[in-house]
């Protein structure tokens, strides 16, 4: 779901206030960004957009956009997919490759972004049986290109987040409640 319906919280999160600079989950295939994302617009009462579900909806299955249109095709509507969300407010999850295209690296500045990360040991158990254009297509083992393409594009990751967090162990929970705590400290702040 792209836009849950928002429960609101007392303080500056109450419905009606104005809107502020979004937060924005970046990092790696399978670090748990929509999870994560989903609870945390939860707990803050605002909207939640994944960018790869918003993809999906209007397009098909990123899986058949690769395929029958190609990995650049993706990533431009992928893009689009960015901007209209960073037009609102809320809580996004960016795809895991979105920071592959310069004008969405872009668009993040004066956004909050949290860097979910994970280890190579956790990300084993959540890649079994997925169906990931990226580590599905070759002949090589997916982890081995799971890893691969983490450490190619953490460099840019970093590069735009402010807070890195590792989603390795623990409950989900343990995450959102640091990530909501976070942005809190920060609508204090300003």
């Amino acid at each position: 779901m792209t836009d849950d319906a928002p429960t609101a919280l007392p303080g500056p999160f109450e419905q009606g206030a104005p809107v502020r600079p979004l937060l924005v989950l970046v990092g790696p295939m399978g670090a748990g960004k929509s999870a994560i994302g989903r609870k945390t617009a939860k707990m803050l009462g605002v909207p939640f957009r994944d960018t790869d579900s918003i993809v999906v909806q209007q397009h098909g299955p990123i899986a058949d956009i690769f395929v029958e249109q190609g990995e650049t095709t993706f990533r431009a509507y992928e893009h689009e997919a960015v901007l209209a969300s960073l037009s609102q407010d809320g809580v996004v999850a960016l795809g895991g490759g979105s920071l592959t295209h310069d004008g969405t690296r872009e668009a993040l500045s004066g956004h909050r972004v949290v860097l979910l990360t994970v280890s190579d040991t956790a990300i084993a158990g959540r890649l079994r049986g997925q169906k990931r254009p990226l580590l599905n297509r070759s002949d090589s083992d997916p982890l081995a290109e799971w890893i691969r393409i983490r450490d190619e594009r953490m460099p840019t990751y970093r590069a735009v987040s402010t807070l890195e967090i590792d989603t390795s162990t623990g409950p989900i929970q343990h995450v959102v409640d640091r990530i909501v705590d976070w942005v809190r400290e920060q609508e204090e702040s300003e």
